[in-house]
């Protein structure tokens, strides 16, 4: 097993040069955690400027499931590009398009006939999601819930409820968004306890929808089944399908956000399959293409019926990256995706056993290789320990490995699907190093 190397200071020396051009071109609301200047990668490995390589734990924030530069993967790209790079799916025909659809539409939960529409990124899925809502439904108003993310363009944003910050001088939104509690069972908006509950999270719905927002004016209910950015929130089992339940009682359509828990990375093709439960809408991007820009909304034939015109993308559906896709979903269908469920468990069972160990480690939690470990500066009060988070982070990294944060104060374990368990150990182990010293 080739382990990650440090050769030199962090950053390097090479690395501080592209950091200075850096700083004086890109635009400075990019959120980078520390100054990796990546240069190269292969399968678990990214190599930086200065020939110090990093197994990473971020997998390009949960978008090379394949690993990187996965061979069968960079083969499909280079055979694709030297036959058609790009013919705008929106205004020609070719049968990459075509192929990645029908695909899509045999992989996606609900036995009936479905389309698909592309984009280039989750937040384009998103915004089609929105759009296609609204027109199949003929009502206006969206659910959505707190800590979501659903993307920073501007009908993605206002469903999203991440952070504040993302929105800060940005308003005003798209108009007709209320946002209510997800199951956040660690941090119970109703200070409930699961099991012990009647799933108030659910009953609130219903209530803002006696009291402020009639159904019938409701298009749709956004929801990711994990919540990401807010922080790998796994909801208890019962949830979507009462979430699903309540919207068939009122006709409103379920978005189902798979961007980053889609494609094999809960250790199912998509988290939604968890609970057996047939959302509208879906919505992905990420790991649909091991890297390359692509993003796709998936619905029944009934529901995306709207006509010519209605939307469109020019780069959406983008022949090379649809190739990268196909090669994609084989790998993925060839065994990753059982891998994920395996090697996830192991993840999870450590995170567990350092959880009883080590005070700081408030919550453990996640499915496949969606995994997130809330630190806390006390387990009674459940303060947050952010500073700690970024201490780990960094240290953590300083010893060749890759994590990034995600919500208030939890560290995701993310890696590309082709993780082994003793790849996974070697972090782990580093992993529970810098807890112990913090």
């Amino acid at each position: 097993m080739e382990k990650p190397q440090i050769r030199t200071e962090l950053p390097g020396p090479k690395a501080k040069e592209v950091l200075q051009r850096d700083e004086k071109y890109i635009s400075s609301s990019y959120t980078r955690g520390y100054p990796l200047v990546a240069k190269a990668g292969r399968g678990m490995l990214i190599e930086d400027m200065d020939g110090n390589t990093f197994y990473d734990f971020a997998a390009g924030i949960a978008v090379c499931a394949t690993g990187h530069s996965h061979p069968k993967v960079a083969e499909a790209i280079k055979n694709q590009a030297d036959k058609l790079i790009h013919m705008s799916g929106t205004d020609f025909y070719y049968m990459e398009q075509v192929d990645l659809a029908q695909k899509l539409a045999e992989i996606t939960p609900g036995n009936f006939d479905k389309r698909v529409f592309y984009g280039n990124s989750g937040a384009e899925a998103i915004e089609c999601g929105i759009k296609l809502a609204r027109w199949y439904t003929k009502r206006v108003k969206m659910f959505a819930f707190l800590g979501a993310f659903h993307g920073r363009t501007m009908g993605a944003l206002s469903l999203t409820a991440s952070k504040a910050l993302q929105k800060e001088r940005f308003a005003p939104f798209v108009p007709g968004v209320i946002h209510v509690p997800y199951a956040y069972c660690y941090r119970c908006a109703f200070g409930q306890e699961y099991g012990e509950c009647t799933f108030e999270c659910i009953q609130y719905i219903e209530h803002v929808m006696e009291k402020l927002v009639p159904p019938t004016d409701v298009a749709a209910i956004f929801a990711e089944p994990i919540q990401g950015e807010g922080g790998y929130i796994v909801p208890p089992p019962e949830y979507f399908g009462k979430l699903k339940k309540l919207c068939e009682e009122h006709n409103i359509l379920l978005v189902d956000d798979e961007v980053q828990a889609g494609f094999g990375r809960t250790g199912k093709m998509f988290a939604i399959e968890h609970w057996d439960v047939v959302p509208d809408i879906i919505c992905m991007a990420k790991g649909i293409a091991s890297g390359m820009p692509l993003g796709a909304c998936v619905a029944s034939s009934e529901i995306m019926s709207w006509p010519p015109g209605a939307h469109a993308s020019t780069f959406g559906g983008n022949p090379v990256s649809c190739a990268a896709s196909l090669a994609t979903i084989e790998l993925l269908q060839g065994g990753l995706i059982e891998n994920a469920a395996k090697v996830g468990a192991y993840i999870l069972g450590r995170l567990q056993e350092m959880k009883e160990k080590y005070p700081l480690v408030g919550d453990v939690r996640g499915k496949g290789l969606m995994v997130a470990c809330e630190l806390v500066k006390d387990r009674k009060t459940k303060e947050p320990a952010k500073k700690e988070v970024e201490a780990v982070i960094w240290d953590a990294w300083r010893k060749g490995v890759l994590l990034l944060p995600c919500g208030k104060n939890a560290i995701r374990f993310v890696p590309p699907l082709i993780v082994t368990e003793e790849q996974a150990a070697f972090a782990l182990d580093v992993f529970e190093k810098v807890i112990k010293n913090q």
